[in-house]
């Protein structure tokens, strides 16, 4: 009986040793952070848009957590009209943006400038465009990302 409560109590003091050990490393979890300096955004070509560039800032687009990406988006660029399977928040951060909704593109709605920002569900049809100036937009999403064209024809990575 000595025996079996003396195994106890080891069992019990390792257990308690082994998580106040861990304690620490489980808070630094949660209380890490990702700084990004403006002047070291991570900026490369678009794997969907030709011309345009993206920096992902937090998160992988291809797991199911918590995406923020920026876009960069050069003068007079068209969106064709697509769907995400996830819904997403866009705010203009530089430039002036146009979004519309629908299934056909018109270069006609909401021209956002800096600050301004859209929200939408996922699956739901809208385009984006840019007028004669650079446009850096941020979205942030919950992944996995993509992207549906309506009309498979328009999308650039089949040209």
């Amino acid at each position: 009986m000595k025996r079996i409560a003396g195994m106890l109590v080891l069992t019990l003091t390792v257990g308690i040793a082994a998580a106040v050990i861990a304690w620490p490393g489980v808070a630094w979890a949660q209380d890490a952070r990702k700084v990004v300096k403006a002047d070291e955004v991570p900026w490369k070509d678009h794997p969907v848009f030709p011309g345009a560039h993206v920096a992902i800032l937090v998160g992988d687009p291809t797991k199911a957590e918590v995406v923020v990406q920026r876009v960069k988006f050069p003068p007079n660029y068209r969106v064709a009209p697509h769907t995400h399977p996830y819904a997403e928040v866009v705010t203009v951060l530089s430039g002036t943006l146009g979004s519309g909704m629908g299934d056909k593109f018109e270069a006609k709605g909401e021209l956002l400038k800096p600050g301004g920002l859209f929200a939408l569900p996922a699956k739901h049809p809208h385009y984006v465009w840019t007028a004669t100036e650079e446009a850096i937009v941020q979205v942030q999403f919950t992944g996995p990302g993509g992207i549906d064209f309506i009309n498979p024809a328009d999308d650039p990575r089949k040209k």
